[in-house]
């Protein structure tokens, strides 16, 4: 079944980290997904660019775009993970192996209803 992996976290600390800092966290990361990859298991990541070039689009009549997120917290979705597990242990499992690699923040795990084929087919 596949799983997407959400990580949140506080946007500002994210985005005041050094180059090197960051560069770093994508290291310990990139293990994490290197292992995934040769399993075959690794579907789409993407590490979302900051809420301040989001929009939203309120559906009221008629629809309304507003600037931003849609709801205002202290940790942002700044990217997410699709992977394929046998069940939610396993997801946790592997959101705890990038919790381990990325400090801080938060990974909402949640089973997939609807897939388009593409980087993960089954």
């Amino acid at each position: 079944m596949l799983y997407a992996i959400l990580c949140y976290h506080d946007e500002d600390f994210v985005g005041s980290w050094s180059k090197e800092q960051d560069a770093a966290v994508i290291k310990k990361l990139r293990v994490v997904q290197d292992n995934l990859a040769k399993q075959g298991r690794l579907g789409p990541v993407a590490r979302l660019l900051p809420t301040t070039a989001a929009a939203t689009l309120r559906k009221e009549d008629p629809p309304l775009v507003i600037d931003g997120p849609y709801a205002e917290t202290k940790e942002q979705l700044l990217g997410f993970y699709l992977v394929d597990c046998k069940n939610l242990d396993e997801a946790l499992d592997v959101a705890r192996d990038l919790g381990a690699a990325n400090p801080g923040g938060a990974y909402e795990v949640r089973p997939v209803g609807t897939f388009m084929p593409g980087g993960l087919s089954k």
